[in-house]
């Protein structure tokens, strides 16, 4: 059009060779991004400067960067919440409504009985980064059957398995067999939902060896696959690159600041973000240099005035 002020839909079709059908379909698709609007005289096509196009595009797509940051860190409040009051709940839950399971093998044994009898769908949290060879050796056959009998398997995993050859290798060959995975930089808590009838949970969040709540109560399952959903939703699909800028809610970097900021000690936190400690002072140097931050104290600060907390 630029090249051709003034030409019609029918003029365009002996130029460029297309159909008419094709030509007004990307005629619709310029104006629908603001490159041409329909001039007031005589209802002619005008193309609008590229100047003026681009800022408009580039105006666009922030607010919709801001509305996704708006609703991930929202999500994000939510799930600790949640996790929360279910933590406060559970050990005063009435003899019945949830079954206690006691040792790592009795755990694996139940959520082996639970995937085979899945239906519909499996849904994952497994934090921790790297996971054993005995949890990645009891998995992957669980795995594959289900994949096999056409269960969808959706899986979140920490942006810290990249750190670790075998959970990774785990992770792509899901990927590859039909599975859906993705990461984030930490997880709320440890969790497999089998078709939205009964949820496995930690007794204890914070230390998985107590064992584990088989919870069928409709209400809770519920509860915890929106939970799931709602970081399902603000994860990174696997095998595109980590998130690491700060203006990026979802990034390894913003995490530890929000941990931080919550009162996590460095052991703490480096547990719910799947790396070693060496690793977690390692980011908390980073922050502070990004932040121009001399102190901790000053780090909690400058995080506040640039709006990161």
């Amino acid at each position: 059009m630029l090249a051709h002020p003034g030409a019609g839909v029918l003029e365009f079709v002996h130029i460029l060779g297309w159909s008419e059908e094709e030509i007004r379909a990307a005629l619709d698709e310029l104006a629908d991004l603001s490159l041409l609007h329909l001039h007031t005289d005589g209802g002619a096509l005008r193309v609008v400067s590229p100047r003026v196009a681009l800022e408009t595009l580039i105006a666009r797509q922030q607010a919709r960067v801001a509305e996704q940051q708006l609703a991930l860190a929202e999500s994000h409040a939510a799930a600790e919440a949640f996790i929360a009051h279910y933590s406060e709940l559970l050990p005063r839950r009435p003899s019945g409504t949830a079954e206690s399971i006691i040792g790592l093998q009795a755990v694996r044994q139940r959520i082996a009985e639970l995937g085979e009898q899945a239906e519909k769908e499996v849904l994952c949290f497994s934090p921790g980064g790297g996971q054993s060879p005995a949890s990645i050796e009891a998995a992957k056959p669980l795995t594959q059957e289900q994949l096999s009998r056409g269960v969808r398997v959706r899986t979140v995993y920490l942006d810290s398995v990249r750190n670790d050859a075998a959970t990774y290798e785990y992770a792509r060959w899901e990927t590859e067999q039909g599975g859906e995975t993705r990461t984030v930089p930490a997880l709320p808590l440890r969790m497999h939902i089998v078709d939205r009838e009964a949820a496995l949970v930690p007794l204890d969040p914070e230390d998985t060896s107590k064992g584990a709540a088989l919870i069928r109560e409709p209400g809770a399952v519920a509860a915890f696959r929106a939970l799931f959903e709602a970081v399902w939703e603000g994860a990174q699909p696997f095998g595109e690159p980590v998130r690491r800028g700060l203006d990026d809610p979802g990034s390894q970097l913003r995490e530890l600041l929000r941990l931080l900021a919550q009162g996590y000690t460095d052991e703490a936190a480096a547990r719910r973000l799947g790396v070693s400690l060496r690793t977690e002072r390692r980011l908390i140097t980073e922050l502070m240099e990004r932040l121009d931050a001399q102190s901790r104290f000053q780090l909690g600060q400058r995080a506040m005035e640039h709006g990161l907390l």
